[in-house]
C-alpha cells in the first residue's frame, strides 16, 4: 500500500474514471436498444446519453417534456459516518440531481430517494430526512416517496451498523423546443462561474486517502486555513443552484449553455453539444481545502483541475452583452459570479486555463508547454 506522501492521483486513490467510461460502452449500447419501445410519442428520447440529464416526450402537442437525471451523494457519506453527523448529507443527494437536471434547461420539480442502510436506526433516516428536507426547500421541489432498503450483506460503513449509500432520481419540466445543450455556443460567448462552498460531493475518496490514509489526521483535526475542524470543511453541503439558474431561464437572456462543475472539474464545460472549446483566463481564489489536498497529497496540478471543481460549482455560457445580468441575478440569490472567460470554435473542445498554464483535452489536464 502507498504511503499518504505517495498519492498523486484519483486512481492511486482508488476511482478509475478512464477504465469506468471504457467499461460503459456495452451498457450503454444495451440501453439504447430500449430507445426503439418508444420511438413516438409518449417516452419517446430526446437526447443521447452523455449530457448532465437526458429528455424524453411527454406531450407534443402542449410542447411538454420531462427532464431526468439520478446521482448519489457519493462516498461523502462516509465523512458524515465519521463525523456521526448525518442532518446535512441529504443536501449534496438533492443538489447533484437538481443540478444536472438545470444543464437541460429544465426547471426541477420533484425527486424520488434511494437509501439503503445497514440497520435501520430510527436516529441515522430521522437525520438523513432532515438534509432531504432542507435540499428539496432549497430547490423548490418535493419527495413525494422513495425507498429504503436494507442490504447488510451487501453495505459497510465507516462503523458497525451505520453503514447506507444515499441517491436519488430527480425530474423536471420544459419545452421540447428549449432543450439547452450548448448546441447554439457561438465564438465569443462567455463563461461566468458561479462560486462552489468548497468540495460539494466529488473527489472525497482522493482528499479521505490524502488525509486519513494512515491516521494522521481526523474528522476533528484542526488547520489555520479552515474556519472549523477538517471534517466539517468536507461535510459543507453542495451549493444548490436552482433558485439563480431557473430565473436566468425565465428571463429575457439567451442561454447557450449550463454546466455542473462536478468531478472532471471544468473538463466539464466541454460535455455540449457543439465543437466549442473555452479560454479561461480568469480564476478566482480556491477555497483553501483544496491547496490543502494539494500540499498534503503532493498532487500535481492537472489532476486537482481534473477531480476538484477549485471553486466554482456552475457555469453559464451567454453573449458576452449579458454577462452582467447573469452576474447580477446570481449575487441577488447571495451566490457570487465571475467572468471567467469565453468560448471558441475548437472540434478538439480544449478548454485552456491560462492563469495556471494548463491545457485539458479528453478526459485530462496537461501542462501547457
Amino acid at each position: 500500500m502507498k504511503s499518504p506522501e505517495q498519492v498523486i492521483t484519483y486512481r492511486d486513490a482508488g476511482v478509475d474514471t478512464e477504465k469506468e467510461e471504457a467499461a460503459m460502452s456495452g451498457l450503454v449500447q444495451r440501453l439504447k436498444q430500449t430507445w426503439p419501445l418508444r420511438e413516438r410519442g409518449a417516452g419517446s428520447v430526446q437526447l443521447d446519453i452523455g449530457f448532465f440529464a437526458t429528455v424524453i416526450e411527454l406531450d407534443r402537442e402542449r410542447d411538454l417534456g420531462l427532464a431526468m437525471t439520478t446521482d448519489s451523494a457519493g462516498t461523502k457519506v462516509l465523512i458524515a459516518q465519521m463525523m456521526e453527523k448525518y442532518d446535512t448529507i441529504g443536501i449534496d443527494c438533492v443538489a447533484m440531481n437538481v443540478n444536472d437536471l438545470l444543464c437541460v434547461g429544465a426547471t426541477p420539480i420533484s425527486m424520488l430517494d434511494y437509501l439503503a442502510v445497514e440497520d435501520p436506526t430510527p436516529h441515522l433516516l430521522e437525520e438523513i430526512a432532515k438534509g432531504l428536507h432542507e435540499g428539496a426547500r432549497q430547490a423548490q421541489i418535493t419527495i413525494p416517496g422513495g425507498e429504503t432498503a436494507q442490504v447488510r450483506d451487501i453495505l459497510k460503513g465507516h462503523k458497525e451498523g451505520l453503514g447506507f449509500d444515499l441517491a436519488g432520481m430527480a425530474i423536471g419540466t420544459l419545452s421540447l423546443k428549449k432543450i439547452i445543450v450548448g448546441q447554439k455556443i457561438e465564438e465569443g460567448d462567455v463563461v461566468i462561474g458561479l462560486q462552489s462552498n468548497g468540495i460539494h460531493s466529488n473527489g472525497l475518496t482522493l482528499a479521505r486517502r490524502v488525509f486519513f490514509e494512515g491516521g494522521r489526521y481526523t474528522v476533528h483535526s484542526r488547520f489555520e486555513e479552515l474556519d472549523g475542524t477538517l471534517g466539517e470543511e468536507l461535510l459543507k453541503p453542495t451549493h444548490i443552484y436552482v433558485r439563480e439558474v431557473v430565473e436566468m431561464l425565465n428571463s429575457n437572456l439567451h442561454v447557450k449553455a449550463l454546466i455542473h462543475i462536478t468531478s472532471d472539474g471544468l473538463l466539464n464545460l466541454t460535455r455540449v453539444a457543439s465543437a466549442t472549446g473555452y479560454v479561461i483566463d480568469f480564476l478566482p481564489p480556491s477555497p483553501p481545502i483544496f491547496s490543502l489536498i494539494q500540499r498534503i497529497g503532493h498532487i500535481s496540478e492537472e489532476e486537482m483541475f481534473q477531480v476538484y471543481n477549485m471553486g466554482i460549482g456552475f457555469c453559464i455560457v451567454v453573449p458576452e452583452a449579458e454577462a452582467d445580468q447573469v452576474i447580477a441575478i446570481a449575487e441577488k440569490h447571495q451566490k457570487r459570479a465571475y467572468h471567467l472567460g469565453y468560448a471558441v470554435r475548437d472540434p478538439e473542445k480544449k478548454v485552456i486555463i491560462r492563469p495556471r498554464g494548463l491545457i485539458g483535452k479528453g478526459s485530462q489536464f496537461l501542462r501547457d508547454r
